[in-house]
């Protein structure tokens, strides 16, 4: 067929369409159903279809476009479009074919141009994360700034990305010199889907990492990527000086690449909250609110109780 293969075809699989008897007759006034059984059949990249001839002519297996059921009344014969064609094969005999790209294949049989069928291939969705080059990623994934002071973590769930559902990035700061966790880190996290930037926010991890919720519409390769990384203010982590100049800014990046896939089971999704909704800080601020002040009033009710004089007994406080 003369396609580029685009995955592995170690799990190729191998279907069968039918030629049933009387696929002959355009008016199928015949045991027969539809011309090609299946008619439409759904496949992946490097799967492939025998068509077996159980009819009692002879057919081809040809790609195009057929004539409908009648069109050959009026010299419509068909419009072969030159992908595939099998040449006549005998009742009895078969024919295979590897299908190797992604697309919708309309075929029909030349001797019957109403014989028509659709070959639909899609993408194969692997059961591991890649990048895009198709590598193997095992997570976290660990990269470092060029000037190799700040090592950054990314991992995402689910590992295989598809469309319209929610994919949580996890991305983790650390000093590599003590594998240190290091916090209060500005930084902004983008992401680009086929050369094109479909998101962009900045961030201030607070306990070494952070992370980012997005759900993409369509399908095609992705750079994920965390930039401007700088400490909010000179930062001591375990020895090593990590400061916020603004040249910083501009050399502490890095890049994960990955692929998201079309989602089988969804076609649309929801709005979805992007970023976290509450920092862990802010949960220690608001425990620390909670204990504190309710303990900071009974103190001072404690205090004003002790400052108040006691009444001698017998005696009335009025004037």
């Amino acid at each position: 067929m003369g396609f580029t293969p685009l995955v592995s075809t170690a799990f190729a699989q191998d279907y069968i369409v039918d030629i049933p008897y009387g696929a002959f007759n355009p008016e199928l006034n015949t045991p027969a159903e539809v011309w090609y059984e299946p008619p439409v059949i759904f496949i992946t990249v490097g799967d492939s279809i025998t068509w077996y001839n159980d009819d009692r002519e002879g057919h081809t297996v040809t790609s195009g476009e057929g004539s409908g059921r009648f069109g050959w009344m009026d010299d419509n014969f068909g419009k072969p479009d030159g992908i595939f064609d099998s040449g006549r094969f005998m009742p009895g005999e078969s024919w295979t074919i590897n299908f190797e790209e992604v697309g919708k294949f309309s075929y029909f049989c030349t001797i019957h141009p109403w014989m028509e069928g659709v070959v639909i291939v899609e993408k194969k969705i692997p059961d591991y994360p890649h990048d895009a080059t198709g590598q193997k990623l095992e997570f976290p994934l660990l990269q470092y700034t060029p000037d190799r002071q700040i090592e950054v973590n990314l991992s995402w769930d689910p590992s295989v990305i598809k469309t319209h559902e929610k994919i949580q990035f996890v991305y983790q700061f650390y000093d590599p010199t003590t594998n240190s966790n290091l916090a209060k880190m500005k930084y902004e996290f983008i992401i680009f889907q086929n050369g094109k930037e479909i998101f962009h926010d900045e961030g201030l991890n607070q306990i070494g990492g952070d992370y980012r919720n997005y759900v993409f519409d369509d399908s095609g390769s992705i750079i994920v990527r965390i930039q401007g990384i700088e400490a909010s203010s000179v930062l001591a982590e375990g020895g090593v000086t990590v400061t916020g100049k603004v040249e910083d800014k501009v050399q502490r990046s890095v890049d994960f690449t990955g692929v998201v896939y079309d989602n089988p089971e969804k076609k649309s999704h929801e709005a979805y909250h992007v970023q976290p909704a509450q920092r862990l800080e802010l949960y220690y601020e608001m425990f620390i609110a909670i204990i504190l002040i309710p303990a900071a009033m009974f103190i001072g009710l404690v205090i004003w109780m002790k400052r108040t004089p006691k009444i001698p007994a017998g005696k009335s406080s009025a004037i």
